[in-house]
């Protein structure tokens, strides 16, 4: 018995020894799992506050910064194009397609919806594969992916990448409180980066499919949610069949997880990618030198604006909302029109008209020809951008002379495409010498909204608007303004005649000037104003200037928007003055307005990103003639069109609508213009080459109704037949006083029989 109780005294003591020992153990356990826990939430308040790299702030959570595109609307809304430095415009949950959604969820996280930021079975089938050495799948959310969007840059090592991550987890968890499932989705899509200038699901919709996220087909949606694993790998531009492989593995994920069934899935495999590319850049698109334009004023009005944080508006991050008066389909017109008479009509015939000629396209004495080419050639040098940018680099003058002398790759422009070639910069500049160059600025005349503009053929290739920037001569253009003073202070009538005689004027300097005619008809005869204008008579326009004066000529000028330099001179009265084309359509379209003058605009409103208007525009107006004197001067442009020099819009072209006008051709034919007026739209071309040297040698195709003309004919045929646009095509309005004088001819001249009778029975 002895025995027995030291045996259960020392059996009793291992006991407690062990239960000992396990406390210790499950204490140490318990220890251990509390420092863990302690650890890991003293990790992540380290993280949270920025000791393991930069964390954004709670206000930087609730408006995460993006630079965001400033978008160019059209009058109807749609986009002509936009600045930017990321081409990116924001849009929310509600304008995503349901393909859009289901097809990120079920590619990229299809636990988005039960997960908060982070996702841990996923990240469990991570680590399992990383034990394994099989590919299970990545581990990040689509919040983890927004996180790392927006506040982590681009680690250098294993160990940043650590910290990286461990930074995504914590942002997503603080993204997932700040915001819903649907806003975190439309951020990502917004934030993404889909290449080819395509800044976010918006972008990249119109890049690459012409439409908007709410209008996304199931194949388009699945291609672009493809393009989120790599987008410079799964480039649709680059390799498009990579790309649909990759859209259909989206497909296949949306049916596995019965999105779309098997019917749909495979109509929808077999289905090819659909692009249809809208390049969006700068240079690209409509309307591109009008934009440029805006460019310039627009930067100027955000430096002088403030946004409520008292830092001025940027036009390239701050998502402005610009809208402005050109309407979509009239500005494509425009272009349309330049494009098929110049490429297809006039640019040919000058080369047919110069083919053989040693010096074409110069108009130079053979004796000074080879002096004045090269000092044109060296200009044009100097002006090139390539010459700038070896100066700036500071390239020695010899080094920039062997370089233009030196054959390189280029692509150069043409009317049947560019064209990719070897030759000398210098063999360029001369090619591009031969381009005839265009300018059309199309304007509302009661509103001042200018409706379309065209400043040049080609903004990639030639950089000058022919629009605002260019002045040239505008020739008989200018006439109006002188017979817009006989009409007014004259009290006189389109059907007033005067004798057909060239003017001897005496000038101050003791000289004397002659103009000359251009055309031999009716000379020595009287003819009636109207005549006169329609066949841009210069005598009778010389003895109108010299009556009223040419101050007062300049005055009405002035009157009539015209802000450009015009010497009080007789010789004004044949067009010499250097003016552009903005100012000419905005001086004409004051004749179809009644007299009263309203500077041309192109800017209605100007948003914030968010739809606050920060400013309404309207155009300057001020009378400028009477009433009567408009609708006198309309009655002679008339005759412009009736049987005048722009006849061949009648005969050729078939207008036959109440159409006002007048053309115009400078010395040695440089320039070609017309001004179409009709009641609701006011229309000026121009057409030439760079330098005034180079024109065509003959006045037959040199002249402004076969230079400039048939551009305005093929423009207005277009918007005419446009149903949407529906253009009036009744005639002027008449004033709402009765004329004081009969531009009836016929009656007219009954009228003026009737008082020489009188006059002799009174005598």
């Amino acid at each position: 018995m002895g025995i027995k109780k030291v045996t259960s005294a020392k059996s009793s003591t291992k006991k407690n020894a062990k239960e000992t020992s396990v406390r210790k153990w499950v204490l140490f356990l318990w220890a251990g799992f509390f420092v863990v826990i302690f650890l890991i939430a003293s990790l992540f308040v380290l993280i949270s506050n920025g000791f393991l790299g930069k964390m954004p702030s709670f206000e930087e959570l609730e408006n995460p910064q993006s630079s965001q595109a400033s978008l160019i609307y059209a009058d109807d809304g749609r986009l002509l194009g936009s600045y930017f430095v990321e081409n990116r415009s924001d849009v929310d949950f509600r304008e995503l397609s349901p393909n859009l959604v289901n097809a990120l969820i079920a590619t990229e996280d299809i636990r988005y919806y039960q997960h908060s930021g982070i996702d841990f079975k996923a990240l469990a089938r991570v680590l399992i594969g990383v034990a394994t050495g099989s590919n299970k799948g990545g581990g990040s959310t689509i919040t983890q992916q927004l996180a790392k969007q927006l506040f982590t840059e681009k680690p250098g090592s294993s160990l940043a990448r650590v910290k990286q991550k461990l930074n995504e987890w914590v942002i997503s968890v603080k993204l997932e409180k700040s915001y819903s499932k649907e806003e975190i989705l439309a951020m990502y899509l917004n934030k993404y980066d889909f290449i080819n200038n395509a800044d976010g699901i918006q972008t990249a919709c119109r890049v690459y499919f012409n439409t908007t996220p709410d209008s996304l087909k199931l194949t388009e949606a699945a291609t672009l949610v493809g393009m989120l694993q790599n987008s410079s790998l799964y480039n649709p531009l680059r390799r498009p069949e990579l790309v649909t492989q990759r859209r259909n593995v989206v497909l296949k994920q949306m049916y596995r997880y019965n999105y779309i069934d098997e019917i749909t899935y495979d109509s929808a495999i077999v289905q090819p990618l659909g692009l249809n590319i809208n390049k969006q850049g700068h240079t690209e698109g409509l309307a591109n030198y009008f934009r440029e334009y805006l460019r310039g004023w627009l930067t100027d009005w955000a430096g002088q604006h403030l946004k409520p944080d008292g830092t001025p508006y940027n036009l390239y991050r701050d998502g402005l909302r610009i809208y402005t008066t050109v309407n979509y389909d009239m500005q494509k017109y425009a272009e349309n029109a330049v494009r098929e008479h110049l490429g297809k009509d006039l640019q040919p015939a000058f080369y047919r008209e110069w083919k053989g000629y040693t010096n074409a396209p110069f108009d130079f004495d053979k004796d000074v020809a080879e002096e004045e080419i090269d000092k044109i050639m060296q200009t044009a040098k100097r002006r090139s951008e390539r010459y700038r940018l070896m100066q700036k680099a500071n390239y020695s003058n010899d080094s920039i002379d062997i370089a233009f002398n030196t054959p390189t790759e280029m692509t150069l422009f043409s009317w049947n495409g560019d064209i990719d070639t070897i030759m000398t910069p210098m063999d360029s500049i001369r090619y591009y010498k031969e381009i005839l160059q265009a300018g059309v600025m199309s304007v509302q005349p009661q509103t001042g909204y200018v409706k379309a503009y065209v400043g040049g053929l080609d903004y990639r290739y030639f950089k000058y608007d022919h629009v605002t920037q260019a002045k040239r001569q505008v020739g008989s253009t200018f006439k109006p303004f002188v017979y817009t003073l006989a009409m007014q202070e004259g009290n006189m009538s389109p059907c007033s005649k005067m004798p057909n005689v060239q003017p001897i004027i005496p000038l101050p300097d003791g000289t004397f000037w002659k103009p000359r005619n251009s055309n031999k008809k009716f000379e020595g005869q009287e003819v009636t104003l109207k005549w006169a204008l329609a066949n841009s008579i210069n005598w009778i326009s010389a003895q109108l200037i010299d009556k009223y004066n040419p101050a007062a000529v300049v005055k009405m000028a002035r009157n009539l928007g015209i802000t450009s330099y015009i010497p009080a001179v007789h010789a004004i009265a044949l067009g010499t003055p250097d003016i552009s084309l903005y100012e000419m359509v905005g001086a004409m379209a004051t004749f179809a307005n009644k007299g009263v003058h309203l500077k041309p605009i192109f800017i209605t409103r100007i948003e914030d990103k968010n739809g606050n208007v920060l400013e309404r525009f309207t155009p300057e107006s001020n009378e400028a003639m009477s009433e009567e004197t408009a609708y006198l001067m309309i009655s002679l442009m008339k005759g412009v069109v009736e049987s005048g020099t722009g006849i061949r819009l009648r005969y050729t072209y078939g207008f036959n609508n109440p159409i006002a006008g007048k053309t115009g051709t400078t010395q040695n034919q440089s320039d070609g213009w017309f001004m179409g007026i009709t009641p609701k739209l006011v229309t000026g071309v121009w057409v030439g080459a760079e330098d005034r040297s180079v024109h065509f040698r003959t006045i037959t195709e040199g002249q402004g109704a076969n230079m400039a003309l048939p551009i305005w004919a093929l423009f207005m045929k277009q918007v005419y037949a446009d149903k949407k646009i529906n253009l009036y095509k009744g005639d002027f309005e008449k004033p709402s006083k009765p004329l004081s004088v009969e531009i009836d001819c016929e009656k007219y001249d009954a009228q003026q029989r009737k008082k020489f009778y009188e006059t002799v029975d009174d005598f």
